[in-house]
């Protein structure tokens, strides 16, 4: 377990880094101004931070939980509405399925780096271009 976060941590510090450079090369070229790289280094930590907080808290707070769903929450809701379309039960790979294994066993180290990536990149691009 210790080795997942280690990684995740490695490769987020690298996603960031990255991201850095690149809007401290941008800034080189114009003399004076380092707003893109401050917004670029907030956009991607406000990213990496999303993806490896945010989302299972929203999970979480939609109502899949590790003891299951919660009664009367939304996740409650679309158990219902999925059952009911699938005649009686909750279909594997189904939505509602993928949210659930989130909720109790939490992201996978692929995931978590995917999702760091693609959101720690996005919030980057959109920092930057915010503080330009």
């Amino acid at each position: 377990m210790g080795t997942r976060v280690v990684t995740v941590a490695i490769i987020t510090l690298c996603i960031i880094g990255s991201a850095v450079a690149g809007a401290a090369a941008k800034d080189r070229s114009s003399e004076g101004d380092n707003g893109s790289a401050i917004g670029t280094i907030l956009g991607a930590t406000a990213g990496a931070g999303l993806a490896l907080v945010g989302l299972p808290v929203f999970i979480g707070a939609l109502g899949f939980t590790g003891a299951g769903i919660a009664a009367g929450s939304i996740a409650a809701k679309m158990m219902s509405a999925a059952a009911i379309a699938n005649g009686g039960g909750v279909a594997a790979g189904s939505t509602v399925a993928v949210l659930q294994s989130i909720g109790a066993a939490g992201l996978s180290l692929g995931a978590k780096v995917g999702l760091t990536a693609a959101l720690g990149s996005a919030g980057a691009a959109a920092g930057a271009e915010l503080t330009e």
